[in-house]
């Protein structure tokens, strides 16, 4: 019986595919072998060692303490791509507000009163304060290709804009994806002077903290557009504050609020609403409880954050799962303690991801606990799992 742990309500849809026959899953729940979860903050928690997987339904992983876990052999899954679509339509909706003044608009109608006829008359005079412009023709530059990112590119054009990308890492399934008459930005700085939109789909670590500044405000184009739907700390909300009261932006629209940003007149902010609709949360779930699930029973991984991909499939016999440091002659090792247990390998496959490797092993038949407790023994094996044993 496999334990599953969650710190956040998790769609019911994505616990469905864990068997409830198989599996225990609960809020509070002792020793268990993986920790579902979704914004929990975990990093000040007390983790149990029998803790083999963790999985994140959704696509930041800043809450969780990725190099601890690292150094643990607990792998980490997020779910990227299945909150895409609703993050692409929440961009398009912003560029929307931004470009026909909606947020601004709407305060003023909300703030009318009097007779019907009054407000009309009222707002026949002030409609002229929100005269707004359209998408086509503007150029939208997207930084970041990923999932988010090649959706997100790939609509703007289809609405009429000019749309220009950056990623340096860029994958090539993601290249596959993006229309071909999305054009290549050689850096930020190169984006940032073309662009009347700028709408950014990169994780928040050091070298995108504040990605936009000061120095790169003042190479924008007048009047452009900051959209900030990724992480909070991307963009240096001072330097477009600033750049918003001397007209340089004509607007910033982010789902992170602050004392900063929330009240200016030219800022509308929304409450972390990118993932937020009933499918992306089921998506997200579906998809990270399918990973952990693989992990727990087969020792695949896809969608890891810090462990390699890899998919053995079953070939009868039983499944050893060693996670180790990356380091030379494990595999070797490995078959040696297997050998002197008197098994024999059916099937192998190793693969290796910075400093960690994993290598499944089906053998004719089971180890006894010296054989895993010998493997357990090598230098630098972080884990060492029979899948298929009574015990495993």
């Amino acid at each position: 019986m496999h334990k599953i742990l969650t710190l956040n309500n998790i769609s019911v849809a994505g616990l469905d595919r864990l068997p409830r026959d198989s599996y225990e899953i609960a809020s509070e729940i002792t020793h268990p072998d993986a920790i579902l979860l979704r914004s929990y903050k975990m990093h000040d928690m007390e983790i149990p060692p029998t803790v083999k997987a963790i999985g994140r339904a959704g696509a930041g992983v800043n809450n969780i303490p990725v190099q601890k876990m690292t150094e643990k052999g607990v792998v980490v899954f997020n779910a990227p791509g299945a909150n895409s679509n609703a993050v692409k339509e929440l961009v398009l909706a912003g560029m929307l507000m931004a470009a026909r003044n909606i947020g601004q608009a709407w305060t003023f109608a909300r703030g009318l009163s009097g007779e019907d006829g009054e407000i009309n008359k009222a707002v026949e005079a002030g409609k002229k304060n929100f005269v707004g412009f359209e998408l086509p023709g503007r150029t939208l530059g997207v930084v970041g290709l990923g999932a988010i990112g090649v959706r997100v590119a790939n609509a703007a054009h289809a609405l009429g804009m000019k749309v220009i990308g950056y990623d340096p890492t860029i994958t090539v399934r993601s290249a596959w994806q993006l229309s071909s008459d999305i054009r290549q930005a050689l850096s930020v700085d190169d984006l940032v002077s073309q662009c009347d939109f700028i709408t950014f789909h990169v994780p928040l670590i050091e070298s995108t903290r504040h990605m936009i500044n000061a120095e790169r405000l003042r190479n924008m184009k007048k009047n452009s557009v900051l959209l900030n739907f990724a992480r909070s700390g991307i963009i240096d909300d001072a330097a477009a504050v600033e750049a918003l009261d001397n007209g340089k932006l004509y607007a910033y629209i982010c789902d992170f609020p602050s004392n900063q940003l929330k009240d200016h007149p030219r800022c509308i902010t929304l409450p972390h609403l990118g993932a937020s609709t009933l499918e992306a949360e089921e998506n997200c779930a579906v998809m990270v409880a399918d990973q952990v699930r693989s992990y727990l029973e087969d020792g695949n991984i896809s969608n890891s954050v810090n462990f390699p991909e890899i998919n053995l499939p079953r070939n009868g016999g039983y499944r050893i799962a060693v996670v180790n440091s990356n380091v030379p002659n494990m595999v070797g090792q490995v078959s040696t303690d297997l050998a002197e247990g008197n098994l024999n390998i059916i099937d192998m496959l190793n693969r290796s991801r910075d400093d960690v490797a994993v290598t499944l092993i089906d053998v004719d038949k089971s180890p006894d606990e010296e054989t895993l407790q010998r493997i357990a023994g090598i230098e630098g094996v972080l884990s060492v799992r029979c899948l298929g044993c009574a015990d495993g």
